[in-house]
């Protein structure tokens, strides 16, 4: 039995190669892309292949008995003009599932796990209470859209007798892990104030790149359950607890500012409708919400618990960023 893992030279599936890997495991990695992580010198098989290209997935030589975990994905960034945002999205996060799953049929594998997001849910109902699963899906923007339309072509496959495991992690960080965080970063190396969409007294919940390792490798432990799973941290502090601990720990003189939510996103969207982005709306418009995912499925599932709190980890990835910048 091999452990292939689509986009595995991507954040979450290096660090699962890594896991898996010292289990005693046989791991590929599918990419279009290899870089110079250390785990391809112990061991991990690395294949060139594109999940938009049907073609380069018959390189991968699966056979009945693989297990294969889907972590090849469009993501939010680079942030990416209004109109060029389906183009850019649904050809990886949605039809590439597809392609992958029919692969898997063709070779006679059956078993998946697939990362989705919790932006499938657009604006939170009740923000009073945690988010299950079972809440309405009405994602704001095209990522978000893409991502449940792989759950719906998943759901399909499930019907022609797939094992499919779907994560919706909220947004994952650790070391090595950047994206949109630069932006916050920068701000705090120079001491400069750090606005916030909001008062910031809501709670921001994040999910470590390390839980996520742990819940795909749980999946598989559980023989890879037809279900949807919330991915997030426990107890997540306020953005200002989260922000002001992260300026003290990085010895900035930075500053909390906190806006009018309603008029800044005004401003970015007027920004966005004229394609010049600062934020994608799908991370704007929530972002003075409470949305905070309720977690007990795949505790219940899976045997799975998040274990990394969102301090340690967002200051986890601001060293590796200071690492990275000197």
């Amino acid at each position: 039995m091999k452990h292939i893992i689509l986009g595995g030279d991507g954040f979450v599936g290096r660090f699962l190669a890594k896991d898996l890997l010292a289990m005693n495991q046989e791991v590929v990695v599918g990419d279009i892309k290899r870089s110079a992580h250390s785990h391809y010198d112990k061991g991990v098989t690395f294949v060139s292949a594109d999940v938009t290209q049907p073609e380069s997935l018959a390189r991968l030589d699966i056979k009945p008995d693989d297990v294969v975990y889907n972590m090849a994905a469009r993501m939010l960034v680079p942030i990416i003009p209004r109109r060029e945002r389906k183009g850019f999205f649904w050809p990886v996060n949605n039809d590439g599932v597809d392609n992958l799953l029919t692969a898997m049929d063709k070779a006679g594998a059956r078993r998946m796990v697939q990362f989705t997001t919790d932006m499938v849910y657009g604006h939170t109902v009740d923000q009073t209470a945690m988010t299950r699963e079972d809440h309405p899906k009405n994602p704001l923007g095209e990522y978000g859209a893409s991502k449940l339309g792989a759950e719906k072509v998943c759901q399909r496959w499930r019907e022609r007798g797939m094992s499919i495991t779907i994560g919706r992690p909220r947004l994952i960080i650790g070391p090595g892990r950047l994206g949109i965080l630069v932006k916050l970063f920068k701000l705090i190396d120079k001491s400069l104030p750090v606005p916030m969409i909001g008062s910031g007294q809501n709670p921001y919940q994040f999910i470590s790149v390390y839980d996520c390792s742990r819940v795909c490798i749980s999946a598989w432990k559980a023989g890879f359950p037809n279900g949807e799973y919330n991915l997030g941290s426990p107890n997540p502090p306020k953005v200002v607890d989260l922000l002001g601990k992260l300026i003290k720990e990085a010895g900035s003189r930075s500053i909390l500012i906190p806006t009018p939510a309603p008029m800044v996103k005004a401003v970015l969207a007027g920004l966005d409708y004229i394609n010049m982005p600062l934020m994608d709306p799908e991370q704007y418009l929530i972002a003075d919400e409470t949305c905070i995912r309720d977690t007990a499925a795949a505790k219940r599932d899976l045997d799975w618990q998040p274990k990394d709190r969102d301090d340690d980890m967002l200051n986890a990835a601001y060293r590796e960023y200071r690492a990275m910048a000197r």
